[in-house]
């Protein structure tokens, strides 16, 4: 019980430090509180601050129903026959509660990462920006189905790391933390393909920063002044803040998202119930793509709309997510051969999705800057978007960039979860 309290406050308090020393330091905050969070949580979990399963309980996992804890009256009776220790029923207990932890928090924190969407304005993109963001998509679709029949279809989990890679590679971190608990993926296999995807990525920013524009002119027709932004005007305005979290640190703003709180019950509530409609192999699916609908839905009221710092609220039980599961991840698991080929793949997802999508602006004359910072918001999260057009000096496309990322983030569940099952019977 001690344990498991200490371990609450632990994960609730620390992304607060985390989004405090983000705030804080630039270096910091280029890093992200994202992979901050997952740097202590893997280190809190692979110094051995945590008592470890024997090896007779990791035998046993993960149970049937794809948990990685057994059921606790089941836990009790192995311990009582000596098939496994005391400190084994406390290693289930403890992850249990992860367990626990980690789906509450992302199921609460979907629907508020949706309300501050403008699906009306958005869907009203001029075709050139629209264009652009479907090539991208088919592109990480073709590349995954292809890198899946290469060197996925071998791996451990092989088929859900397909359906996280397109998730992460049209809406971002969030659809990664969604599509993993829709798919129960274990927390090895989370973050090995996530940790493999931000080393990779971090090549590709690089290079979409300095020489991809003069590259890309070579061959692609080049940006020209149109009237397409015209859709989207107000978009700078509304993500200005998005890594904002100050503006929650009043008693106006707890008021306001106690109410967003609220809804986002409601609509967990209601896509729980709809969950148990359905057989239980695929009630997480239904319950997680539930939300993803009724969260978009509810993004067409105004009132809820208009809510401030919902976004902000959501990407805090994101960050709290992501530092359980880096503590439940076992780090040995990179150097088993159940993982070996994970990086490649990963690299085909990364690079095979740019060469597949730069092939096809060539084929459907997409201009060259449009085609820089739609790669730039599939891959990576809104803050990068003004970065990158800074870099490639054409500030009219931040707004298509932003606007794109948005809507690859609402469509991401869908693709990742689809794309997921469609591999799986292949």
């Amino acid at each position: 019980m001690i344990l498991n309290v200490t371990l609450l406050l632990f994960y609730f308090l620390t992304p607060i430090l985390i989004i405090y020393l983000t705030h804080i330091n630039k270096t910091l905050n280029k890093v992200g509180s994202i992979a901050i969070a997952y740097l202590v949580g893997i280190v809190v979990n692979n110094i051995r601050i945590l008592p470890r399963a024997s090896d007779a309980l990791r035998s046993l996992l993960p149970a049937p129903n794809g948990d990685l804890f057994l059921p606790a009256h089941q836990a009790k009776s192995l311990a009582e026959a000596g098939a496994i220790t005391a400190n084994d029923l406390l290693v289930n207990q403890m992850a249990s509660m992860q367990s626990l932890v980690s789906n509450v928090v992302i199921l609460l924190g979907i629907p508020l990462l949706l309300f501050s969407l403008d699906i009306k304005r958005w869907m009203h993109l001029a075709p050139e920006a629209m264009k652009s963001l479907i090539l991208g998509v088919v592109s990480v679709i073709i590349v995954i189905f292809t890198g899946y029949l290469l060197v996925g279809i071998d791996l451990h989990e092989g088929w859900k790391v397909g359906g996280l890679l397109v998730g992460v590679y049209t809406g971002g971190t969030p659809n990664l933390v969604s599509i993993a608990l829709a798919l129960k993926v274990s927390p090895e296999t989370f973050i090995l393909t996530n940790t493999w995807d931000m080393v990779m990525s971090a090549f590709v920013l690089v290079f979409l920063m300095t020489i991809a524009q003069r590259i890309f002119n070579l061959f692609l027709p080049h940006f020209s002044e149109t009237k397409r932004h015209k859709a989207i005007c107000k978009v700078m305005k509304e993500t200005e803040g998005i890594d904002n979290y100050l503006g929650m640190l009043s008693w106006k703003a707890f008021r306001r998202l106690g109410v967003a709180m609220a809804i986002s019950l409601a609509i967990v509530a209601v896509s729980y119930g709809l969950g148990l409609l359905v057989p239980k192999e695929i009630q997480t699916t239904v319950i997680i793509l539930s939300i993803t609908t009724l969260g978009l839905l509810a993004s067409l009221v105004p009132r809820i709309n208009t809510i401030e710092n919902t976004f902000q609220l959501g990407m805090y039980f994101v960050i709290v997510f992501s530092l359980v599961i880096a503590s439940m991840a076992d780090l040995r698991a990179m150097f088993q051969g159940d993982f070996r080929g994970l990086p490649l793949f990963v690299a085909i997802a990364v690079f095979g999705s740019i060469l597949v999508h730069v092939g096809l602006s060539k084929i459907f004359k997409a201009d060259t800057d449009t085609t820089i910072i739609t790669i730039t918001a599939l891959t990576f999260s809104p803050p990068f978007i003004p970065a990158v057009a800074a870099s490639i000096r054409n500030k009219e496309v931040i707004l298509t960039g932003i606007a794109n990322g948005l809507i690859g983030y609402a469509i991401g569940n869908y693709l990742g979860v689809t794309i997921a099952y469609i591999l799986k019977g292949l």
